[in-house]
Formats: C-alpha cells, structure tokens, sequence
C-alpha cells in the first residue's frame, strides 16, 4: 500500500461542489451558439458527427488495466464492440480494429458498482417533488416498487457516473420498518426501461432506530419491530400455502379401482352405488383443489421472499439488531443481506456461520446514533474472516443527498484492505453479491463494456476520473 494511500480522506462525497450541468449538454449548446450563422445543413452535420462518436466502436489503452478477473495487465487494451468487451489483453497482443475510437488513460477498471443507494429516488433538491425514498404512511410496504419512482433525470445519477460509477443497486430506503422494493440500473438512459438491469433485487427492512417511532404509533421498540415482521411473514407463509393449494390438481373421480376377490361376490346395494358414480362426469385432472386466495400485493411480495426470489435487505447497525437479522432469517430459512452493519466486527462468527454477506455503511458516515461505534477497519476484519463485503453510498437526509463509492472504498484501502481488495468492494464483489457478475464487475470478454478511465490512482483525491464508457458507449469525458 502507497503512503498516499494511508492519507485520510477529509472530503465529503460532493467535495463540497454542486453537481453541474451534464457536460455533453453544455458542450452541444456553445456548439449551437456558435453556429447560429452557418448554414443549418453545416449545423446538422456537426451535430450527427457528435452522436456518431459517442456511439461508435471503441477501444481503451491504459497504463495499468485493473481486470478484476485476474492480474493487472501493463500497457492493457480494451476493445468493446456492440456494447460487449470483444478483447483485453497486453498492447502488443490486442490489435484495434480500424475505424474504433480509442480512449487512453494511465489507471482502467471495471465499471463502479454501487451496492446501495437511493440515487434516482433522494434528488439532489430535497424538495418534496423529488423525494421518493420514503412512504411513511404505514410501516410495512413491500409491494412499493422501485421501477415506479426511479427519476432516470435525477441530477446525482449523472453526477455520480461522472465519478466512474456505471451501476445502482438503489431504491426506497431506510427509515420504514419495510420501505419497499430496490432495483439495479446502468448510469445511462432516458428512462427507467433504458437504464433497467434488474427490475426487483431485494425488499429493504430496516431495525435501526430510523424505523422506530417517537410517539404512539407503532412499532417503538425493538421487540414491536421484530414482531411486526415475523407476524407479517407468518400471513405470508399463510398465503403461499393458499397459493399451493390452489394450484395443486384435484385427484381424477370416476376412475375404477381395480378388483379384488372380495369385489366379485354380488352385491345389488354397491352396484346401485357405482352406477350413480358413473353417471357422474369426471372432475378435470387439473382442476384446483381450492379457489386462490385474493390478490394481495404486500403479501405477494413477500412470497417471494420466502421463495428465495429476493432478499430482505436489512439495515441493522447494532449488534443486538443484526443477531435479530441472523434469527429471523434462521426462522423462515430466507436470504437477508446485512445493510449497514457498524458493530458487525463484533458478530463475525456468527455472521460467516449464517453466510450472510454484508453491504458495509459508507467508511465517511456520521458516527451517530446507532453507527456511533463504526470503524474504519470493518471491512477489513470482515474480508479477512472470508464475509463477502461490498461498498455503498448509503443514504442521506441532508445535501448532497449522495456520496460516492469512489471515495469510501478509497478510506478501507487506507484501513487494512489491499488496493485490489478495497476496488473490488465496489467491482468484483459488489456484483456478486447482487447475482449480475455475468454481466459487470470485471473486465472479461463477453461481459458489458462498462469502464472507467483515470488519470492516476483512483483512491487519490488529487486524481481523476476522465472517462465513462457504459454498454460502449462513451457517456462522459468531463474530467471529474
């Protein structure tokens, strides 16, 4: 580890600067200005040879490649062709096919991944209009989906992209005991259908004291919030067996069962019988042994969770609060994925015993309240214990409304972590934790062509981003 590495990084997410305009837009519209007296077939010319060019085949030299699938390659290229990484390898064995736009930068990687956030959902305003995170009309929502509020124009998306970050894992976040539903999306698009990966990742649960009440409302203890969860998954468990009962076929009538010896002696009262029997017409064999219980959205949604098809993704800072985590998921036999996770370092056994993989707290959260006993060496003690770990922004109440991961994986490589270690929390292990490493997390031939270009060690403050390829397509050259 570099003795840079070892500086503490004071700067906030935001660096204290206001997210700017997009810088393709302000670009194209000096461009226009100054266009304004040539012709206007000149005009679109100018304009058509721009959009070419950010969607053209591309290729990416660097001085160092970090793969994240194998060792770092000197003097590496990166060709990406329809949107895949096509070839990766040493300068001297990858020709670039003529015709392709090539980037240079001194230090590439993976795409960043954030593993939670509520960009898309928190905007950058903190005006009423643009606060999606939270529903706080009820306590337990987990039929609110993410696909339905994610704000594809949300200035931080853009802003956090300029940063290197390619993918979200966001959605509705802490603050109710079930908030609603997370999905994953690209940086990119114009709306939700563009940038969409996976429409629902994982249900958020929160036991920190975010979801618990002031007043009379309920739930306003720990025992309350445990309680409303597991009688809230006991009527799921209700409803799926409505479900299954509902679906499974009633058994054919009218069939005749084979004879027995005692079945030849005559009898005029059981052949009455089985002559009614057979002027009756036989059931369907898939008819439903019961009618289906009525659609219900909340319960439905946490069938699912049952069934293994999302996790809950709890919030739980307190010691006491993720050992209630590791019991619920023990009790219904669900997959959680631990959120937060402050006082972690002191269940590390028992959270490796349950196979539980942690989302860390950002290394820059305000120590209070339930994370007042956070540490910077978390994530370290974790990966060293074989926990699989990844990096979040988390999510904030007050401007700039984000951090970015950049920044707080930079502080666990001045903590104990590797450099490698420390980007793969928001890389490698990010993805395969939320089930998309076929997909992003490393740079492999096949996967998607999402890059990230600096100009330096990307863990140092004083380097920067100076490009952003999302699908292969070039989304930003502002040097951030």
């Amino acid at each position: 580890m570099s003795t840079n590495h070892k500086r503490l990084i004071t700067a906030t997410a935001s660096g204290g600067r206001k997210p700017p305009v997009n810088a393709a837009v302000s670009s194209t519209l000096s461009r226009i200005a100054r266009s304004c007296a040539m012709p206007i077939a000149t005009t679109l010319a100018i304009a058509i040879l721009a959009t070419t060019t950010a969607t053209a085949q591309v290729a990416v030299q660097g001085k160092t490649v970090y793969t994240m699938s194998g060792a770092p390659i000197k003097d590496g290229v990166v060709v990406i062709k329809d949107g895949k990484i096509a070839a990766i390898g040493a300068a001297a064995d990858i020709r670039i096919p003529e015709g392709f736009r090539v980037l240079d930068a001194a230090v590439v990687t993976p795409g960043l991944i954030d593993a939670h956030s509520t960009v898309g959902f928190s905007g950058m305003l903190n005006q009423d209009h643009d606060q999606d995170q939270l529903e706080h009309s009820m306590p337990i929502q987990p039929e609110l989906r993410a696909i339905d509020a994610y704000n594809a124009h949300d200035d931080l998306v853009a802003w956090v992209r300029s940063f290197g970050v390619t993918t979200l894992h966001t959605g509705h976040a802490p603050g109710e005991l079930i908030s609603g539903q997370t999905l994953i999306v690209k940086t990119k698009g114009n709306t939700v259908k563009d940038a969409l990966v996976v429409e629902a990742r994982a249900v958020a649960a929160t036991l920190t004291v975010d979801a618990r009440k002031s007043d009379a409302r309920s739930p306003g203890t720990r025992g309350k919030m445990m309680a409303l969860l597991r009688a809230e998954l006991l009527k799921a468990r209700e409803h799926q067996a409505k479900q299954k009962a509902a679906a499974k076929p009633q058994e054919k009538d009218g069939e005749k069962t084979p004879e027995t010896p005692a079945a030849k002696t005559p009898n005029p009262s059981a052949e009455k019988t089985a002559d009614a029997s057979a002027e009756k017409p036989a059931a369907k064999a898939d008819a439903p042994a019961s009618e289906p219980p009525a659609r219900d959205l909340r319960l439905e949604t946490l069938v699912q969770v049952l069934e293994g098809k999302l996790p809950l993704l709890i919030t739980a800072d307190r010691s006491q609060d993720i050992a209630s985590a590791l019991r619920l998921a023990k009790e219904f036999n669900i997959k959680i994925w631990l959120d937060g996770a402050a006082e972690a370092y002191l269940l590390i056994d028992d959270i490796k015993s349950a196979g539980v993989p942690v989302i860390i707290h950002p290394s820059m959260a305000r120590a209070v309240g339930d994370r007042e006993n956070q540490s910077f060496t978390t994530a370290a003690k974790l990966i060293s214990a074989g926990i699989p770990v990844a990096m979040q922004s988390g999510y904030e109440a007050y401007v700039p409304k984000t951090r970015v991961v950049l920044f707080e994986a930079a502080l666990t490589a001045a903590h104990g972590l590797t450099f490698e270690q420390a980007l793969a929390t928001i890389t490698r292990d990010a993805a395969k934790i939320l089930g998309i490493a076929d997909r992003v997390g490393s740079l492999e031939v096949g996967k998607d062509g999402d890059i990230a270009l600096y100009d330096g060690d990307p863990f140092e403050y004083a380097s920067h981003c100076t490009g952003v390829i999302i699908g292969g397509k070039i989304v930003s050259e502002t040097v951030r």
